[in-house]
Parts: C-alpha cells; sequence; structure tokens
C-alpha cells in the first residue's frame, strides 16, 4: 500500500509495515470520516490513496478539517466527547483556525475573538486581564482551556502565536469540562488548541511593525522525523517591543513554545512547554464611574490618561502531557497532566470619575500575585451497537488545583484629582498607607481543590439521523481562603454538586441538522462578608450553584457555506445582603437569538459574522430596587460583517473587510449610566508571491479605520460597572518569508 503526505510543495510517499498499516488505518478513518466517502473495498490491483494529517491533542479523532475558506474547522473539542463535527453536536460552537489569526495579524485571544457576534471583550477588575463576555456573561481568561485542561495559560493575556485554533463554545458546560476555576462556564467556554508539526518541513520567519514603532518578531519551525516520521516537533519564539498607538504607552512580550508528539503503533502522545513574559508600561486605566454621575463622553482614543509609572508585569511557564491508547478496534483511553507558574506585578491606579466633564481622582495600587497549578484527566471512550441503536459512551475523571500567593499595598484613600482630557503627571506615592502582606514575600491566599467524573452517552439512531446525548458529572469543590498578613485560614468549604447535561441532534436532511439542549453551569458557592451583615452571618459558606440553560437551533451544512441560528435562555443566581443578611436571592436571566455565517459561497469569496439579540434581565434584586432592569454590560445587539475578497486578474492578493457593531449598554445595575452604542471598521490585504524562489506572505491591517472614539465595555467583574476605552486607529504590516 502507498501512503501519501500531503505537502503545498511536494507529495511524499513511504511504505508501510502491515502491522504499522493497521494502525494507520483506524487513526485516518477516526479522523477524517467527514473527506473520504464510504466505498466498497478496492480491486486488488487498486492502490488506495489515504492522507494523513497531523494531529493537535494526541488522539485518533485527529484536528478537524477546516471548512470551506478556510477561517473556521468543521468541529471542535466538546471535553469528554472529543473533537465532534458541528453537525453532530447539541450546543453552539465556532472553531477559528490558523489561518485566519495569521490573515488578520492578531496577537491574542482577544483579537480573534473579535470575530464570534456571541463574544464582546472586556478587562478584568483594576487590572489589563483579558475578559470575554460570551452570551452576556463573563468568562476570565482563568477559565480559558488549553488542550481541554483548565488554568495552565498566562491569566492576564495569550499570545496568538501559541496556538492552532481557537475553540469558542457557546453556552453553560460544566459537564463538558468540569467546573471553571475562576468561576466562569456560565455563557461559554474557550478552549485553545496548540500547534504541532505538520507533515511538511516548516521554516517561517515573520517581521513586522505598527502604529506608533512597535516591532515584532517571530519564528515557527517544524520538522518530522524518525520511522514513517511518526516524531514532530515545533517551535515557536516571538518578540513584540516599543510604544503601541496609545501615547506614551509601550508593550513588551517574549514566547517561546515547543510542541512534541509521536505517532506511535497503537498509542499517540504530545507535550508542551512554553514561557511567556509581558509587560506594560503606562497602559492605560479603567474607568469607574462615580455615584449618580453620568457616563463622561470617550475622549481621543489615542489619548492616554496612565501615570507614567504605572506598569504591570506577567511571567508564566507552562507545560502538559497527553497521551491515548487503543484499547480496541472502537474504544480508546487517554491521560493528560499539565503545570504552569506564574508571577504578576502591578503598580496601577483606581480611577473614579468626579464629575461629568471627566474630572477623575486616581489613587495607587500595587498588588503582586504568584500562582502554583497542577490539573489532570484521565478517560475512555468506546463504540458499540445495542440492536439498531449505536453507543459512544465517554468516562472521565478530572482534577485541579491551584495555590495563589498574594499581597497589595494602596497610597492614601484621598488620592489625587486629573481629568480625562487633561490628565495631570504626579510622582509615584508610596502603595504603604494600607498594605495586606508583603509584596515582596506573598503569602498563601487562596488555595482551590477541583475534582469530578463524567460519564456521557450519546445513541445514534435511523443511519445516524438521530443522535441522542445524556450524561452527568459529579464535581467536588473545596475552596479556602487565607489572611494576607498572618496566612491562617480565613474561611472555606468542601462541597460537591451534580451537573446533567441533555442534548439532542436531528437531521431531517443531509445538509440539515435540528437541536436542542439542556445544560447546567456549575460555580463556587460565595461566602458572606461586609460591614452590614450580622455576626452569625460572618463568614458563612455557601454550596455551590448552577446556572439552568435551556437551548434550541438550527445548523445548515452547504458544503461550501454553512449558517445556524439558536434561540437560548439561561437563569443565573446572584447573591446579595437582604435585612443584613447575605444570601443566594437575586437571579439574573440572560436569553436571547444567535445567527451565524461562514464558508466560501462563491470563488474567491469568505464570509464570516453574525447577529447576537440578547435580554439580559435582573429578575431578583435586592430589595426589588432594580427589578427587571439590564444587567451591567451586556448591549442589546451585537453584529459581525467579516468578508474576504480574491481580487480577479492579481494572483495571491486579497482584500478583507470587518464591521463590529455593538448597542448601548449600562454601567450600573440602576441602569442610570449608559455608554453609547458604537461601530467599527477594520480593513486589511494579504499578498502572497515569491521572492528569490521563497515564498512570501505580506499582509497590512488597519483597526479601527475611522479612528472611532468610544467606551468599548464597561464591567466584567460582577456588581461592577468600570469603562474601558476603545483602541484608536492601529495600523500593522507584516511580511512572513518560508524558506
Amino acid at each position: 500500500m502507498r501512503i501519501i503526505l500531503i505537502n503545498k510543495k511536494n507529495t511524499m510517499h513511504c511504505k508501510l509495515t502491515p502491522l504499522a498499516l493497521g494502525a494507520l488505518l483506524f487513526a485516518v478513518s477516526r479522523a477524517h470520516a467527514q473527506e473520504t466517502p464510504s466505498a466498497q473495498p478496492p480491486a486488488a490491483s487498486a492502490i488506495p490513496t489515504v492522507v494523513v494529517s497531523a494531529s493537535a491533542d494526541a488522539s485518533a479523532q485527529g484536528l478537524s478539517a477546516a471548512y470551506s475558506g478556510g477561517q473556521v474547522a468543521r468541529g471542535g473539542r466538546l471535553g469528554l466527547l472529543g473533537n465532534v463535527d458541528i453537525m453532530d453536536t447539541p450546543f453552539n460552537a465556532t472553531n477559528y483556525t490558523q489561518q485566519l489569526i495569521q490573515d488578520q495579524q492578531a496577537r491574542s485571544v482577544a483579537d480573534v475573538v473579535q470575530n464570534d457576534p456571541s463574544v464582546r471583550v472586556a478587562r478584568g477588575f483594576g487590572n489589563f486581564q483579558e475578559l470575554y463576555v460570551i452570551r452576556g456573561f463573563a468568562v476570565n481568561s482563568d477559565d480559558m482551556a488549553y488542550n481541554g485542561l483548565y488554568g495552565l495559560l498566562p491569566r492576564q493575556f495569550v499570545a496568538s502565536e501559541l496556538l492552532e485554533r481557537v475553540e469558542i463554545l457557546r453556552g453553560a458546560n460544566s459537564f463538558l469540562n468540569g467546573a471553571a476555576p475562576g468561576g466562569g462556564g456560565i455563557g461559554g467556554a474557550v478552549n485553545l488548541v496548540p500547534k504541532r508539526a505538520p507533515n511538511h518541513a516548516l521554516n517561517q520567519v515573520t517581521l513586522g511593525v505598527e502604529s506608533g514603532g512597535q516591532a515584532y518578531g517571530a519564528f515557527d519551525v517544524a520538522r518530522r522525523f524518525g520511522d514513517q516520521d511518526r516524531a514532530g516537533i515545533r517551535v515557536n519564539a516571538v518578540r513584540r517591543d516599543g510604544d503601541t498607538a496609545v501615547d506614551r504607552e509601550a508593550r513588551e512580550l517574549n514566547v517561546l513554545s515547543v510542541g512534541l508528539d509521536y505517532r506511535g503503533k497503537g498509542y499517540r502522545l504530545s507535550a508542551d512547554a512554553g514561557f511567556q513574559e509581558h509587560a506594560l508600561d503606562a497602559a492605560r486605566p479603567s474607568v469607574t464611574v462615580g455615584a449618580g454621575l453620568r457616563v463622561p463622553s470617550a475622549p481621543d482614543a489615542s489619548h492616554n490618561f496612565a501615570q507614567p509609572w504605572t506598569r504591570s508585569t506577567e511571567r508564566d511557564t507552562f507545560g502538559t502531557l497527553r497521551g491515548e491508547i487503543d484499547l480496541a478496534p472502537n474504544a480508546v483511553a487517554w491521560a493528560a497532566f499539565g503545570a504552569r507558574n506564574g508571577s504578576e506585578f502591578n503598580a496601577l491606579t483606581t480611577t473614579t470619575t468626579t464629575d461629568d466633564a471627566g474630572g477623575l481622582n486616581m489613587g495607587r495600587f500595587d498588588n503582586r500575585r504568584d500562582d502554583r497549578t497542577r490539573t489532570g484527566e484521565i478517560g475512555a471512550r468506546g463504540d458499540f451497537a445495542t440492536g439498531p441503536v449505536r453507543h459512544t459512551v465517554s468516562a472521565s475523571a478530572s482534577a485541579f488545583e491551584m495555590k495563589s500567593f498574594n499581597a497589595y499595598g494602596l497610597s492614601d484613600f484621598a488620592g489625587w484629582s486629573t481629568n480625562l482630557v487633561r490628565p495631570v503627571d504626579v510622582a509615584a506615592p508610596s502603595p504603604t498607607f494600607f498594605t495586606g502582606g508583603a509584596l515582596d514575600n506573598p503569602l498563601l491566599t487562596h488555595k482551590s481543590i477541583l475534582g469530578s467524573v463524567a460519564v456521557a452517552d450519546t445513541m445514534a439512531l435511523l443511519d445516524d439521523a438521530l443522535r441522542i446525548t445524556i450524561g452527568l458529572r459529579h464535581q467536588r469543590i473545596k475552596d479556602y481562603s487565607y489572611d494576607y498578613t498572618s496566612g491562617l485560614q480565613n474561611a472555606g468549604y468542601d462541597q460537591s454538586a451534580n451537573t446533567p447535561v441533555a442534548g439532542i441532534v436531528y437531521k431531517p436532511v443531509k445538509n440539515l441538522s435540528l437541536y436542542a439542549n439542556y445544560a447546567e453551569a456549575l460555580q463556587q458557592g460565595p461566602t458572606a462578608s461586609g460591614s452590614t451583615v450580622v455576626p452569625l452571618n460572618q463568614g458563612q459558606v455557601f454550596a455551590p450553584y448552577t446556572s439552568r440553560q435551556k437551548e434550541v437551533g438550527v445548523k445548515y451544512d452547504g458544503g461550501k457555506l454553512g449558517m445556524g441560528a439558536a434561540v437560548f435562555t439561561t437563569a443565573q443566581p446572584m447573591g446579595y445582603v437582604e435585612n443584613q443578611v447575605f444570601g443566594i436571592y437575586g437571579e439574573q436571566r440572560n436569553r436571547g437569538l444567535e445567527l451565524s455565517v461562514f464558508g466560501m459561497p462563491a470563488r474567491g469569496l469568505r464570509v464570516l459574522g453574525g447577529l447576537t439579540l440578547l435580554d439580559a434581565e435582573q429578575r431578583r434584586t435586592a430589595g426589588g430596587a432594580n427589578q427587571g432592569k439590564d444587567a451591567i454590560g451586556v448591549p442589546d445587539t451585537q453584529l459581525n460583517l467579516g468578508a474576504e475578497w480574491d481580487v480577479p486578474g492579481v494572483a495571491g492578493l486579497s482584500l478583507n473587510a470587518r464591521a463590529l457593531y455593538t448597542s448601548t449598554q449600562y454601567a450600573d445595575a440602576a441602569n442610570t449610566q449608559q455608554l453609547p452604542s458604537w461601530t467599527r471598521f477594520d480593513l486589511g490585504a494579504n499578498y502572497l508571491t515569491r521572492v528569490m524562489d521563497r515564498d512570501v506572505t505580506l499582509r497590512a491591517r488597519v483597526d479601527n479605520a475611522f479612528d472611532r472614539n468610544y467606551w468599548a465595555s464597561a464591567g466584567g467583574y460582577p456588581g461592577a460597572g468600570y469603562l474601558v476605552l476603545g483602541a484608536p486607529r492601529t495600523f500593522s504590516v507584516s511580511a512572513s518569508v518560508d524558506f
């Protein structure tokens, strides 16, 4: 038998032994069922052709194929269910490819998810942590998964060069992935897929520059080697340095990652090791609107009201190891382990408006945080039939532990006066007026231990026209807090809960899927605290609580064009103080409609976008004061329209454009502080050519092309409505050379 390894430049041939051939055929049949139509066995004289692609997660399923146009993939990871085709899953997901990431010159995960109409980007509370609002609920960067494991990537910023894919799952997902360690997972999940060595040698260097003089360089190299190219290695190195498009703001980024994989006979292995160092100088802070004041007009988008001595630094080292073994022709088992050590230091300002014209009060806030995370998972999956029903049964067990060491220091609470438009620089005040712990030696202040077991059965009936998925995850959560100064335990709990899921997919015709699901999101229970809480209630720890989701939808796969529509409702419990007693009394309900489109409807034309309509209502609030009002930071309408066009007559040249619209949103629960709606346009061009017998890709892009001044988001942290100013017009140009 002849095996052909696909390469853009050439085709390689090799022979396989019968034993290796058997293992390879099993992997290929699972990974490429969508690419190879069923057929009768070939005649003895025929030479069958098998297409082999690299696996990004050490699985026989492999990496899902790209959809027409190459911007999104046909499927993605669904927790313990593995990689599932979009037409076979009872959930709504979009999986963005490396091609899209490169062509849009994305710097981080936030730049990639800007393509998603169900997602808007916000910021962490009091820092520069990227935060993603999916279906109106915050998903912290702490809650992103790296190849299915939580807590392994840097908390505040994840460089796009680390990633093969960015997978967005919309909706509650605690059954699929386990409870998110940061308390998210209500509106959706983000899984980041690492790079692996492709089947052809890769040598690529990219150099670029951005507005402000930010210089960029990246190196991406990969090889496969050994018997039948079973082993692979991929190395990425990145450097960014210089000023940004915001006045006086500077960024520095250093990244190094290594991805390894091995395709054994009946087993597969992969490993990742990475280092990222990210630093911001004089980065523009978030702005809290003072009580009773209006949202000020957005200043010039390139204007900076940060203090020159502010900075944020983050350094992380992380790694993973994953393996899968074939137990039988239709059964596999897997195990994975990961670890991260991270360190952050921030010298920041608290920034609050003092009038409607842009007056500000600032104070200094420093903090130091060190994290140690360890996580792992084991599982098994197998197929069998009972009469006319084909079952795919999956089971897994997972464990997660994070220890967080923290300290902080604040300046005089009186602060100093300045202005959004005419900022006043002051000498850095001492952050020792009020402290918690020692900044040079932070103590353990928080420990979280999560453990779970889960089982699921996907039943296929009526020649695979009907699929029913049922499952249950039992989750145990241990959460402890410790005093910043003494290190003594303040509070903690050890609680458990069950999270069920039920989903159905029906295909009345081959290219149409109707689906529905019921799913839950599990969150860690809060601890009662505050000066107004009675002594008997102080420190009371509440059990984990669940948010419940119902969803129905339809998906269409035209081969070249894909479309989807979903209607959902999610109810999230909320805690507040009533009659001097803290309890889980409240509820926020988000319901909405999602429309999406992707693919290549005509030759040379690629489209990507959609519409999300949201109704995020506070249904039960303290004293009924905000009953029926909109939740903080959730717009009613989010619209994304993107297109890329190959210019006829100019080989290798493509033009792209994207429009983002976000309607008004509120910065306070009483709905008295309203942010205006905003629209942003991004433009770009890519040109693939040959220079000195080398492939060269030239890219140019301008984000916020018309230099719109706007408040991009409000809040992200529960109950807080701080404002983040949108980025100014930013030009980026780069050149990638393959050698």
